[in-house]
């Protein structure tokens, strides 16, 4: 991968956190949440909404590194 490419990557990942988590910090707390949730997955321990932020971050991230 080429250095522009990675630049590219870089940036687009930077803008999906802003954009759509309001910066670093929140992101991070979804992405936490979402390793939390591996071990301790069970009906009722997580509401609907948190699976779901967790997914669209895990998604987000996806898509922009797929290009």
């Amino acid at each position: 991968m080429k250095i522009t490419d990675k630049i590219n990557l870089t940036e687009e990942l930077t803008e999906l956190i802003e954009d759509g988590y309001g910066g670093s910090a929140e992101f991070t707390k979804i992405l936490d949440l979402g390793i939390e949730m591996l071990f301790y997955v069970e009906q009722e321990a997580f509401t609907q909404r948190e699976v779901q932020q967790v997914v669209s971050a895990l998604k987000g991230i996806i898509g922009v590194l797929r290009g």
